[in-house]
């Protein structure tokens, strides 16, 4: 069972993700459709019985994870684990909270497994490439975006010292002035607010020049982080693990690295 459910080496097990994997989008499609007044008056009844079949048919995947595996706490806190978990819950809250089923749109996140079933190892190593990428800078995009909230508060503030007495402009109180500063610094530029004021137009036209080197801050910090030359990886063994479903082995490993039981 387990490696029918975890593994995709075999044909039993590629033939499983691909059934799986073929629902998963089923379910995607029928919750996209639902959300369309049309479609849902004429065939809401129809829908519903087929979403109430695939969370089934899920639910008892779930169930059968948990059972093929040595050590069930480390699956139901891995990512996948969580992924799986959350893609069936909404639709068990929605008989609470009406309108919670369309959480299940979670279920995309499921499709991932599709670079594991087909081989497609290349761009397995690209999504490593990029996580790292984020891991090394994160510290360095955090201090960044400190700096950038502080930035507003007080670049809002000004504004709602020049532009408050101007009713027109819509600058009420310092939060509404924040958010504008927000949506001009990102060059969104809503246009729900706007100063009438000179000077309030001059540090506009200062924060909407700023935004563009904003802009390019973190997108150059995590830049540098993918153009560092990365150490050439041999194809890793892809067997999960039974006790801890580690599964991002060394080649021709045959003993997990993480808990040490025999794959």
């Amino acid at each position: 069972m387990h490696e029918i459910i975890f593994e995709s080496q075999t044909f039993g097990g590629k033939l499983f993700d691909v059934i799986l994997l073929l629902l998963i989008f089923i379910s995607v499609i029928i919750l996209m459709l639902e959300s369309v007044d049309s479609y849902n008056n004429k065939y809401h009844e129809l829908f519903f019985r087929i979403e109430w079949g695939l969370t089934i048919l899920f639910t008892i995947e779930y169930l059968l994870r948990i059972y093929s595996t040595k050590k069930p706490i480390h699956y139901i806190f891995s990512f996948y684990g969580v992924i799986d978990l959350l893609s069936i819950l909404p639709f068990y809250l929605n008989f609470l909270v009406e309108g919670s089923h369309y959480l299940l749109m979670l279920r995309t996140m499921r499709l991932m497994r599709i670079f594991r079933v087909f081989k497609l190892v290349r761009f397995m190593d690209e999504r490593d490439l990029i996580t790292y990428s984020l891991r090394a800078s994160w510290r360095k995009i955090s201090y960044f975006l400190f700096f950038i909230i502080l930035t507003v508060c007080v670049i809002g503030t000004l504004m709602y010292l020049i532009e408050g007495t101007y009713p027109e402009s819509g600058f009420d109180n310092i939060p509404i002035s924040i958010y504008w500063c927000i949506v001009t610094l990102t060059t969104v530029g809503y246009g729900d607010i706007s100063p009438v004021t000179p000077l309030g137009r001059f540090l506009a036209s200062v924060i909407m020049i700023l935004g563009y080197s904003i802009i390019a801050v973190p997108t150059g910090i995590v830049t540098a982080e993918l153009a560092k030359p990365k150490e050439h990886k041999d194809k890793m063994n892809e067997e999960v693990c039974q006790y801890c479903s580690e599964e991002n082995h060394l080649p021709h490993a045959e003993f997990c690295h993480r808990c040490g039981h025999k794959l």
